[in-house]
Parts: C-alpha cells; sequence; structure tokens
C-alpha cells in the first residue's frame, strides 16, 4: 500500500511538475512583485478548462452573433493595448439575469445579459470589460483561484477527466470561481488599470465612473450579486473621479458610443 501511495505521488509530480511552482512575478499594471503559485502559462489552461462550464452556470451564450461581436470587438480594443496584448482573450455576454462580470485566468471573460441591460453607452461597457481585463492581465483570478480554491482542486484543469466525477469537480470548481473575493488592493488596481486601458482604446474614461454609479442606484432596489464579489462603489467613485480630473482632463473628447450602444445591445437584447 506504502509503495503504490509513493508510486502514484512520483507520478503525480511527474504529471503536475507546475504542482510545485513558488515564484515572484511582475504585476505589470503596478512594477511590484508578486508571489504566486501558479507559472503563466498555466493561467491559459484553467480559463480553458472552466469557461464552458461557467458558461453553462451564466445561462448559456447569449444566442445573438451580431451582439456577440459587438462585445468582442469593444474587449478587444482594450485587450490589444493591454500589458498582454499576445494572449487569447474572449469577451462572451451570457444569458443571467443578474448585474455581473467576471474573469477566469487566461482571458476568459463573461459579462451578463442583466448587466448589458442597465448600461447605456459602449464607454460604460468598455469600462466594465478593461477592469475585468486588468484582474486577467495582473493574474488576479489565477491567485485568487490558488488561494481559495486551492492547487490540489485545480491540479484538474490540466487533466482530459471525461467521468462523472471530473464532471462534477468542474462544475464545483466553477462556483467557487463565480465567487471569488479580490482584496481592495485588487479592485483598485483594476479600476484604474482597467481606467488607463479604456483611456488608450479612446474611450470617455468617466464610463466606468457611470457604470459604479448604476450599480450604486440599483442597489437602493434589489441586492446585486456584482456585489457579492465587488466592493461598494463609493470609495471607488471618489478615487477614479480624482484620477480623470489629474491624468485624463481632456476625456470629454473620447467617444462615449451611446448609439452604437443602443443599436448593437440594447436593440437587439430587445425587451
Amino acid at each position: 500500500m506504502w509503495f503504490d501511495m509513493r508510486r502514484k505521488t512520483i507520478l503525480l509530480i511527474l504529471s503536475f511538475p507546475f504542482f510545485f511552482y513558488c515564484g515572484c512575478s511582475i504585476n505589470p499594471i503596478t512594477g511590484e512583485k508578486q508571489l504566486m503559485l501558479i507559472p503563466p502559462e498555466q493561467d491559459l489552461a484553467i480559463g480553458k478548462k472552466y469557461a464552458p462550464e461557467v458558461e453553462k452556470q451564466l445561462g448559456g451564450r447569449i444566442d445573438n452573433e451580431r451582439l456577440q461581436a459587438y462585445i468582442d470587438s469593444v474587449g478587444q480594443k482594450i485587450a490589444r493595448l493591454s500589458h498582454r496584448p499576445d494572449w487569447d482573450y474572449h469577451f462572451t455576454a451570457v444569458n443571467d439575469k443578474s448585474l455581473n462580470a467576471l474573469a477566469l485566468p487566461g482571458g476568459y471573460i463573461f459579462i451578463t445579459k442583466g448587466m448589458l441591460k442597465k448600461l447605456t453607452t459602449e464607454a460604460q461597457l468598455a469600462g466594465i470589460l478593461a477592469h475585468e481585463t486588468t484582474h486577467v492581465v495582473a493574474r488576479h483570478s489565477a491567485a485568487s483561484m490558488s488561494k481559495e480554491i486551492g492547487l490540489n482542486i485545480l491540479l484538474s484543469a490540466v487533466t482530459s477527466e471525461t467521468t462523472s466525477r471530473g464532471v462534477l469537480v468542474a462544475a464545483d470548481v466553477a462556483r467557487q470561481i463565480m465567487a471569488l473575493q479580490y482584496s481592495k488592493k485588487d479592485e483598485r488596481e483594476a479600476d484604474l488599470g482597467g481606467m488607463s486601458y479604456m483611456f488608450r482604446a479612446g474611450y470617455n474614461p468617466y464610463g466606468m465612473v457611470e457604470t459604479m454609479q448604476i450599480l450604486k442606484d440599483e442597489a437602493k432596489h434589489e441586492p446585486i450579486e456584482f456585489f457579492s464579489t465587488h466592493p461598494a462603489p463609493e470609495n471607488r467613485m471618489a478615487y477614479l473621479n480624482q484620477r480623470i480630473q489629474s491624468d485624463y482632463p481632456d476625456f470629454a473628447a473620447l467617444k462615449t458610443g451611446e448609439d452604437d450602444y443602443r443599436i448593437e445591445v440594447l436593440e437587439q437584447l430587445g425587451d
């Protein structure tokens, strides 16, 4: 029995060498060192493994290719100007009615129908997608997953398990991914880094502040899923407004995209 266990352990080490990876990487948003338990190349494998299950649990992909192409085009504008433009990003609108958006490692980003219906401009959409893109770039998602879910569970990300148990594990991990919480520091980085990205992509950075106001107003009427994994917007609006005044004084000339958003999203979604 001891021999069998030892043999299995050796095989596990050979099959999953990144289990013992532990090193410092540079956060491209801040330039600071950060401890990471997963090497960068595994972000892609983890995202690819769990994205289909997360998409399923969020009600599936909205069946409208025109809308999907528009969402992806806005996201890709931002991703191309990020610190990791070589990654393969996927921006997907899903049927979930809650107000939410989330990112998986490796560039898999989802935004819900509920959130899309509350937005009114392309700049607001860009602000949300830029925020989530920054989580991917700074590897906040990978760091939170390794801490909150555990490396032993995440090992299944690079297996090809198709058994019923494997499906159950993937479903459970997907639920945990959807409930991941970031630190206030991570959220501030995603806000300010995302604002920089959307500005560079030609969008009015005030769109990000407007999304915070929308969420704040909606929270007065009913609980918002977004707040279960993101901090309340009040203090975030303050430092975002401050950054706009100091770094983006000519923001009014940049794209808001109200008409584009109405035609490509709101009219496509209907009532």
